[in-house]
């Protein structure tokens, strides 16, 4: 019985995390113009 409230317990706070973020939306703000490099110069 106590794994099955225990089990309740963790399902209820997940939901309210989820929905929690789902209600705060995404944040403002911009990306970087100039974009990530993702190989190495070659030197000279």
């Amino acid at each position: 019985m106590r794994a099955l409230i225990a089990a309740a317990a963790g399902l209820a706070a997940a939901l309210a995390l989820v929905l929690t973020v789902t209600a705060t939306g995404t944040p403002e703000g911009r990306t970087s113009p100039r974009p990530l490099l993702t190989t190495v110069p070659a030197h000279p």
